[in-house]
């Protein structure tokens, strides 16, 4: 029998870097287990890194984790702690894929491929929450509403759930 998504489960995205430093991973591991915890589902981009210790952290909670990865099964392998995995073939055009499937996204540390994603969430008005990431304002020095910073694992889900897209 083939395991089924439980579809009440608010799929949250979680995205950083592939490489990372011990403490940005041990985030990553709590940040997953927290959404886990919650009744979330982690949506990430399925390879090493922050994906790997978020997944991580939520399956070893008994949580769900989708990873959408950017090539095909001949030319990658994703991190094992995935539930499922979509393989796109988009290369970096994936990052798209992840923001639109989630209701909130949280953003562990990062990198150049990151900020694209924190700047797709925006553009399509998905919340965002910063945790140990990018100091961003608007060109005018105010901030966007939806653009929040966590200080915390915890503190970065709650955000996540408080804000959320609610879809039908």
């Amino acid at each position: 029998m083939a395991k089924m998504l439980d579809p009440k489960a608010p799929p949250i995205a979680v995205i950083g870097s592939g490489t990372a430093t011990a403490g940005v991973l041990r985030l990553a591991f709590e940040v997953g287990s927290e959404i886990a915890r919650r009744g979330g589902m982690v949506v990430c981009g399925g390879r090493g890194g922050v994906m790997e210790n978020a997944a991580k952290g939520a399956r070893d909670t008994g949580g769900d984790v989708i990873g959408i990865l950017p090539g095909v099964p001949a030319d990658e392998a994703p991190n094992p702690f995935l539930s499922f995995e979509i393989f796109t073939g988009l290369g970096q055009a994936r990052n798209q894929v992840i923001v639109l499937s989630a209701v909130a996204v949280i953003a562990v540390a990062g990198e150049w491929g990151t900020l694209s994603e924190i700047g797709l969430a925006l553009k399509y008005r998905i919340p965002v929450v910063l945790l140990d990431s990018f100091e961003l304002d608007l060109p005018d020095g105010g901030r966007d509403p939806l653009l929040l910073r966590a200080r915390t694992a915890a503190e970065a889900v709650s955000l996540a759930f408080e804000h959320r897209l609610t879809r039908p």
